[in-house]
């Protein structure tokens, strides 16, 4: 039973974690090399990590995904720690809308803009900082969505993720908050109760016991009456 439940708090802390890393803000430092849109065909394993049509529109089996195409700085620790490497990275340009996860992203077309007026080369290059959520996946071919587009001097920026720090203080107080209420709960309603059900259970057990024995000695009259 002891390995069951680890087992299931392990699962549960793995889901719980992916789901805060794809769907929390990240961002990258990256140069934007150019955008394009493809009429992108969706599939039961990678329709659940695209988001919708623009806002007014009307959703098809396939329809026009607006992407950009950058070159990003690499990092390590999520995003913590810089690295000298850079890599290719593709971001999908989608509206959230209202629906999940809650960015209520509505201006695709102008991020489309914005990514177009900042396309820049190696020779000369503009370097944004690219908000997405989301993961990159060649073999489900799915894509981070881009949120947001912001210019920046140059490639050694430090982006610091308040967002992500103030979500995950908030969290910890609510679980501390959440412990505290739940232990005074038990201590006041659960306990007592569970005292209460122990105690009529061992009265209801020398009750029987009693009977048992009150029985046994009957039994034994007649086994002397018998001699």
């Amino acid at each position: 039973m002891y390995r069951v439940k680890t087992i299931l708090k392990v699962l549960a802390f793995v889901l719980i974690g992916g789901l805060l890393h794809y769907v929390l803000p990240q961002h990258d430092v990256a140069r934007i090399t150019g955008t394009e849109v493809i009429r992108q065909d969706f599939s039961k394993w990678n329709r659940l990590f695209f988001a919708q049509p623009e806002s007014g529109n009307v959703a098809f089996l396939n329809r026009d995904v607006l992407f950009i195409n950058a070159v990003v700085k690499k990092t390590y620790l999520l995003g913590f720690i810089r690295r000298e490497a850079e890599g290719q990275m593709v971001y999908r340009n989608e509206d959230t809308g209202w629906i999940w996860p809650p960015y209520f992203k509505f201006d695709t077309r102008d991020l489309d803009g914005e990514a177009k007026n900042l396309t820049s080369t190696s020779d000369n290059p503009k370097w944004v900082v690219i908000t997405h959520y989301g993961w990159r996946n060649r073999f489900l071919t799915i894509f981070p969505n881009a949120i947001a587009i912001k210019p920046v001097d140059g490639p050694d920026v430090r982006v610091i993720p308040w967002f992500n720090i103030f979500f995950f203080a908030f969290m910890t107080l609510a679980y501390f908050f959440a412990r505290a209420m739940w232990l005074q709960f038990r201590e006041r309603s659960i306990d007592p109760l569970l005292e209460d059900v122990n105690e009529t259970y061992d009265r209801v057990g020398e009750r029987v016991s009693e009977k048992k024995g009150r029985i046994s000695r009957w039994l034994d009259t007649w086994k002397s009456k018998g001699r």
